[in-house]
């Protein structure tokens, strides 16, 4: 597998937490939900079983998403740095606006807009990736094409 994530450490334990609640109680959980839709009777039209049923696929994919994530798992610490990074807090302006606008540069498991945090991934915390303050990045939009600057790196 090619797929590489980058997690923090707080992610990491995050992750693992999920991981070790679903094998061991979720599991366990969905296998009485069967048992006890299976006592119903019929299962052709027994909705708990197709529930159960559902809810146990549901559960496998994410136990399969989260070992694969955190078997490929990179645990990013942000050290200081002139140049953005995975972890980096950057504040950049659009085009020749005054507003200020801080992100911190994050792997695609954290993003998270409404924090402040946006995935190395996306077009612009790709394009911000590796270069400095003062930097300009251009970036092409629905809209157009869009330069921010780099005020500050952290």
């Amino acid at each position: 597998m090619d797929q590489e994530y980058y997690l923090t450490k707080e992610k990491h334990k995050e992750l693992s937490e999920e991981l070790e609640y679903l094998r061991n109680t979720r599991r366990k959980e969905i296998a009485e939900n069967l048992e006890y839709a299976k006592s119903l009777g019929d299962l052709s039209e027994n909705a708990e079983y197709h529930e159960a049923r559902q809810n146990q696929a549901e559960t496998e994919a994410r136990i399969r998403e989260l070992e694969t994530k955190l078997k490929y798992a990179t645990i990013v610490s942000h050290k200081k740095t002139d140049t953005i990074e995975i972890g980096s807090e950057v504040t950049v302006r659009r085009n020749r606006s005054k507003k200020k606008i801080k992100y911190t540069i994050a792997g695609s498991e954290e993003s998270d807009m409404a924090a402040g945090k946006i995935s190395y991934t996306s077009p612009l915390g790709s394009a911000l990736l590796g270069n400095k303050k003062g930097d300009k990045v251009t970036l092409s939009t629905p809209g157009g094409e869009v330069t921010y600057t780099i005020d500050k790196v952290e």
